[in-house]
């Protein structure tokens, strides 16, 4: 498995334990479970991916999760994602069912996702919605994620942060010019810290069409 023997970007152990707790190959289509293990994205329907395991660790480190804090999830996917932060929280002495909210705009995907979490023994909040007005009777929370790309930085993610809170999504129209950002709030500023290239599918909302929700990191 990569996560035992590579990433040496990956230095919290908690990280690498939830991933060691989590198979994979639950998450992913029958067909392509033989590719479960590999450190690739791979397509799980509707125009969807689950992510390369790398980039994922990646990004649930980067949120930094702290005993009793909360997370949400824009983009549920197959739940894989999902899957590991239930398996931190726990690691964290937490609640799942407390801390760890996610949300996808795909019903079918949705259905498919909590059924499996639901086998694996993961209870999370689920919600079919659109990810990009988060969730906000439950905000705030102390960290986001995000599994795709959006050409800004979406004003109603950042809006649902607690202060101190973090936030990890994908910014950029082109594909090829995507980056990840770690978006770090204090009071009424943010601080951006640059996590490197990725590419992702697209962030899809008509929230993103009103100027007002878009804040441009560049």
């Amino acid at each position: 498995m990569p996560w035992e023997s590579g990433w040496p970007e990956i230095h919290d152990v908690r990280v690498r334990t939830a991933f060691a707790q989590v198979d994979r190959a639950r998450f992913v289509p029958a067909d392509l479970r033989a590719q479960a293990n590999d450190d690739a994205p791979l397509p799980i329907g509707e125009g969807q991916t689950i992510s390369q395991p790398f980039v994922i660790a990646l990004m649930v480190q980067a949120l930094a999760l702290q005993a009793g804090e909360r997370v949400l999830e824009i983009g549920t996917g197959s739940g894989y994602q999902t899957a590991i932060l239930c398996a931190l929280v726990r690691q964290l002495g937490g609640a799942p069912a407390q801390s760890v909210y996610s949300i996808e705009r795909s019903a079918t995907l949705a259905r498919a996702a909590a059924a499996t979490l639901a086998a694996s023994g993961c209870t999370p909040q689920l919600a079919v919605g659109d990810g990009v007005a988060g969730w906000p009777e439950a905000a705030p929370f102390d960290a986001i994620v995000v599994s795709a790309a959006a050409a800004w930085l979406p004003r109603t993610l950042v809006d649902q942060l607690a202060i101190g809170g973090r936030l990890v999504i994908p910014v950029g129209a082109n594909p090829d010019e995507q980056e990840l950002w770690l978006i770090q709030r204090h009071s009424a500023q943010v601080e951006l810290t640059d996590l490197g290239p990725v590419r992702f599918v697209p962030l899809l909302s008509p929230l993103l069409d009103d100027p007002a929700n878009r804040i441009a990191l560049l």
